[in-house]
């Protein structure tokens, strides 16, 4: 069997560890963890017996795959700078693999960079949570080049029960921003059903009965319904990501001339919800807007 890829990972949140996690169980090395939280990088290389690196440069440099998981286009464009510290140091024969919800022509701007560099670059987008980069059962939307994906994806089977190869760089990402679009506008229509039921006086176990039952049926009732009902929003995908992702797409449709006023009513909604400081409560806290009783409503702006 040949020699497995030392593996780096840029952004170690719970999406970024777990994902490092699921790759040492299945017998890949994890050499380098790199976080701008240092405390956090030091801890889960203490756990995976990785260097916590100090530099973007050191993590290229101790790795052949670096996975990131960032924030957005910004700390995108952080990583991959031109000058200073950064990933592109030393970066020939490298593969990144990209997993953060950006802009679709960030990806295309990394790919370019990375083959400057002599480097290779993929945008491995995930339509999942915390809970199944754990257990390396992803839903994985790749773009970029065949050449690339077709090296990383021994590394991609693992980390994922279905992987899709969708094209060229920035494609995958453009699939992903739809997928959170539509999420988010179903979130945001459950949680004014049941804000409804509640100030209709109807019981809303029941409610989310029927609604499981009929048209009302969705994947976000069976993930989100019962935290809405029972204000438990412990976060594994937060409020300030579906704002960001929102935007995204409503973005795109701007650019192709589409007004998309659910899309951008929706945005809205979690936009409130960032400015009301309830942005890192997982996205089924957009009840929080929609309930009468709740204190949130009184605070969001007419």
């Amino acid at each position: 069997m040949a020699e497995r890829e030392r593996i780096g990972v840029v952004g170690v949140g719970r999406m970024g560890a777990n994902i490092a996690r699921r790759l040492k169980d299945v017998g890949y090395p994890v050499t380098a963890v790199y976080d701008v939280r240092q405390d956090v990088a030091t801890e889960v290389a203490r756990e995976l017996g990785a260097e916590a690196a100090s530099t973007l440069a050191r993590v290229t440099e101790l790795s052949d795959v670096i996975i990131t998981v960032v924030t957005d286009d910004a700390a995108m464009r952080r990583i991959y700078a031109q000058s200073g510290d950064s990933l592109l140091t030393g970066a020939k024969g490298k593969l990144f693999i990209n997993c953060a919800t950006v802009s679709p022509n960030i990806h295309v701007e990394i790919e370019k960079l990375a083959e400057a560099a002599g480097a290779q670059s993929l945008e491995g987008c995930m339509a999942s949570s915390i809970p199944q980069a754990r257990e390396g059962k992803l839903y994985l939307m790749v773009g970029g080049r065949r050449e690339a994906f077709e090296r990383a994806r021994p590394i991609l089977e693992k980390m994922s029960s279905s992987l899709k190869y969708i094209g060229k760089a920035g494609e995958a990402a453009k699939v992903k921003a739809l997928v959170n679009m539509v999420m988010n506008i179903n979130t945001a229509g459950l949680a004014e059903g049941l804000g409804l039921g509640e100030a209709l006086g109807l019981d809303l176990t029941m409610l989310r009965e029927v609604f499981s039952q009929t048209g009302a049926a969705s994947r976000v009732l069976e993930t989100d319904g019962e935290d809405m009902q029972n204000r438990s929003h412990e976060c594994y995908f937060s409020a300030a990501h579906a704002a960001k992702d929102s935007g995204i797409a409503v973005a795109l449709a701007k650019e192709a001339g589409l007004s998309l006023p659910l899309a951008e009513a929706t945005k809205a909604q979690f936009d409130a919800m960032v400015k009301n400081g309830l942005g890192e409560l997982d996205k089924s806290g957009i009840a929080e807007l929609t309930f009468k009783s709740r204190r949130a409503r009184q605070a969001t702006p007419a």
